[in-house]
């Protein structure tokens, strides 16, 4: 599998603020790729590097196999981007909107109408095309900010925070279109988001903070590292888990205890088999990973 971005030892700086130090990474051909940290951390700054709209100190960006600098028009092309605020314009229709972007990428005519249904139906606003974009509800503007993006069938398209504020619903719909694509047409997916639940799918993650990577690996890999497992036991007495010698918490109708790791896990479970009758183990999840890794929490971009 050959890699869609390579980024060897990227820097930048605004004045005295080093935005990005000397960041390395690889994004593979068609995986899911998570870019986390929180705000201030160096996610827009090298987002806006990739896309270039901003030039790098030092360092060298490739993306399909091309440096960035010499073909940037041609690399261009075969981008897509949804950015943390719309940019469509709110006065044109969802269809002018959307004609107006492809004729960008010369996708006219026949050419462009069929490819309006096809996303139209794929985010379902068939039933919207003529409505203006000032009177849509936030859920079904970034469908068409989706639809925008995809206008000309991105090899790699670049989620920022697509998802915030957005119902459930339609949380969901975009999820499973871009879930399709990447199946369907091998599409790589960059995503940064402030909902750590969607990173438990993402092939490779990587953890900003203060510019520098903090943490990386699969998710199983940041939860194996940073965080231990959870045995919840149910229909129990405290002082049995008491017994254990471990940290626990009481919930609802069962007892959550915190082991190191699934061995150690196991090897409670053997050693008292009379206590667990009705139980179930769980890893930490990715909001464990993040505060372990940088101390802080990752909400809605912003510091706790």
């Amino acid at each position: 599998m050959s890699n869609m971005i390579e980024i060897s030892h990227l820097s930048k700086r605004f004045g005295d603020v080093k935005a990005v130090q000397d960041l390395s990474f690889r994004v593979r051909e068609g995986e899911l790729f998570a870019f986390l940290g929180i705000n201030g951390a160096g996610k827009s700054t090298t987002i806006n590097i990739i896309c270039g709209q901003l030039v790098k100190d030092a360092g060298t960006v490739q993306i399909g196999g091309m440096e960035l600098e010499q073909n940037l028009d041609q690399i261009k092309k075969s981008l897509g981007v949804v950015f943390q605020n719309s940019v469509l314009d709110k006065d044109l229709s969802v269809q002018d909107n959307l004609c107006s972007r492809a004729a960008l990428y010369g996708i006219t005519g026949e050419a462009f109408q069929k490819r309006l249904s096809e996303l139209a139906r794929l985010l379902e606003f068939e039933d919207l095309l003529k409505r203006t974009i000032g009177k849509l509800s936030g859920g079904q503007r970034r469908r068409i900010d989706i639809a925008r993006a995809l206008l000309n069938r991105p090899k790699l398209l670049i989620l920022d925070e697509p998802t915030t504020g957005l119902d459930p619903q339609t949380r969901s719909t975009l999820w499973r279109v871009i879930g399709d694509l990447r199946k369907r047409e091998n599409m790589t997916v960059f995503l940064t988001t402030h909902y750590m639940e969607e990173t438990a799918d993402a092939d490779y993650v990587v953890i900003l903070d203060s510019g520098r990577i903090a943490a990386e690996g699969t998710p199983l890999e940041l939860k194996n590292t940073y965080t231990g497992d959870f045995i919840t036991i149910y229909g129990i007495e405290e002082a049995d888990v008491r017994r254990f010698g471990a940290e626990y918490e009481p919930i609802r109708d069962a007892f959550r205890i915190s082991v190191p790791n699934t061995a150690a896990a196991t090897e409670l479970i053997l050693q008292y088999p009379e206590i667990f009758r009705d139980y179930e183990i769980t890893k930490g999840k990715m909001d464990d990973v993040f505060l372990t890794v940088t101390g802080k929490k990752l909400t809605g971009g912003v510091e706790k």
